[in-house]
């Protein structure tokens, strides 16, 4: 049992939950008002190895710095629970099984490639190159993290019947919300931890920068997303835009919050921001979702 959980810790679950999250409303969003329940919770296993199989290859990349941070002092390749070789041959057993499941059983070939692509960017771009050298890592690193969508969307277009609208830019939409919700959310996380950072020679913003300039770029940032949200508005109905508005000003705000308090000299806590930012993105695809799946009219339907 203690070798299964593991194995488990090693694909991170709780990074996963996220990103499989991201994956549902992107396929409701596809095909607005029908529900593909088979082949979503197909599209989401595939993923879900997909995502496992990154995660295990960062494992065992990150396996080094991983000892210096308290964050991560209890991970299974720390503890030696579970060799980097062994870890390494379950990462590749994920990403055949993967891209496998996603093209014979999801019927989505470019879903598949797209999970290679996934896989091969976080570890050889982000992990190897990006991590170590930039404080930009997370920024262009988190590209990675946007892919859910288009591999959902994905899975969508290429089994609805020829001739159906594809309508991709929607999928760079939600990619691009999620790319620049990315930054603030993980820099207020980093932070919290930048002692840990700085002890295993990673780069993140809080590390080399000021708390006050990490924040300024925190409150970009969370302006770009929440004004990016607005961009899917006409594609949707009152549900999504509604939510839009009401969750991007509530995360503008406290963004806000966290730079004046900066400013200001007072004690803050970062790891609001980033629970906050947690919430507002499940809060903002829960109401994309609701909205795709009641088929509300789209707003550029009522103009």
């Amino acid at each position: 049992m203690e070798r299964i959980k593991a194995y488990l810790a090693l694909t991170k679950p709780r990074v996963i939950e996220l990103l499989l999250v991201a994956t549902i409303p992107a396929m409701l969003q596809a095909d607005r008002g029908n529900i593909h329940l088979g082949l979503m919770l197909a599209t989401l296993f595939g993923g879900w190895m997909g995502a496992a199989a990154a995660n295990t290859f960062n494992m065992v990349a990150d396996s080094d710095i991983d000892q210096k941070m308290g964050r991560t002092s209890k991970r299974p390749l720390v503890r030696h629970t579970v060799s980097n070789s062994q870890a390494t041959v379950f990462a590749w057993t994920l990403t055949v099984a993967s891209f496998l499941w996603l093209w014979l059983v999801c019927h989505s070939l470019s879903a598949a490639l797209f999970v290679m692509a996934t896989i091969g960017f976080y570890i050889l771009v982000y992990t190897k190159v990006l991590k170590r050298r930039t404080h930009m890592n997370i920024v262009w690193g988190g590209a990675a993290g946007c892919m859910p969508v288009v591999v959902g969307w994905a899975a969508i277009v290429d089994n609805l019947p020829d001739g159906t609208p594809a309508r991709w830019w929607q999928a760079v939409v939600l990619f691009l919300i999620i790319f620049f919700w990315t930054p603030p959310h993980t820099w207020a996380l980093a932070m919290k931890y930048k002692d840990d950072y700085a002890a295993a020679g990673v780069p993140m913003l809080p590390v080399v920068r000021t708390e006050e300039q990490v924040t300024k770029q925190i409150v970009a940032y969370t302006w770009a997303t929440v004004l990016i949200t607005f961009l899917l508005i006409p594609a949707a109905g009152w549900l999504y835009a509604a939510t839009a508005i009401i969750a991007g000003v509530w995360f503008i705000v406290v963004a806000h919050k966290l730079h004046r308090g900066v400013q200001h000299g007072t004690h803050v806590r970062p790891l609001r921001l980033f629970i906050l930012s947690n919430n507002y993105l499940a809060a903002l695809f829960v109401g994309l979702s609701l909205d795709a799946i009641l088929g509300l009219e789209q707003i550029s339907q009522m103009l």
